[in-house]
């Protein structure tokens, strides 16, 4: 299989499917010609590469989940490296989660104070801050 063919066969781009080579995640060999060839068995291992980068794993991260790349990565029963991984990810998530919206917070309560101090926007609705950030985050355990 050709590399259009495998973006195609798993709604990527070559460009992509380059990257993943280059991060040592799929392997490919070349015609006489130059051009990249995939075994069709590689669009079961790229599909996995998005399913993870989809749920906020890097390529790093994804590494770790090498030795089940290549079946349904879904029901393979994760290590406990992956685990980490994934804690680790989810952990970076919230934090940044929680920077924005405090941030956000700051933002609504200095549009607040702005809006109180001019007469003619006094009667406009203020939604105010629908939660703290702190409410809206769960640590990860």
């Amino acid at each position: 299989m050709r590399i259009g063919e495998l973006a195609e066969a798993t709604g990527t781009t070559p460009r992509a499917l380059r990257h993943y080579e280059q991060a040592g995640l799929i392997v490919s060999e070349r015609a006489a010609n130059g051009y990249r060839l995939y075994a069709p068995r590689t669009a079961v291992r790229v599909r996995n590469i998005r399913l993870l980068l989809d749920t906020g794993l890097t390529l790093d991260d994804v590494r770790v989940f090498l030795s089940c790349l290549d079946g349904d990565v879904t029901a393979a029963p994760a290590s406990d490296r992956a685990l980490e991984v994934a804690a680790e990810r989810l952990a970076v998530m919230d934090a940044r989660i929680a920077a924005q919206l405090a941030v956000r917070d700051r933002l609504a309560a200095a549009l607040r104070r702005a809006r109180r101090s001019r007469p003619d926007l006094r009667a406009r609705q203020d939604p105010g801050p629908r939660q703290t950030a702190e409410a809206r985050v769960r640590p990860v355990a």
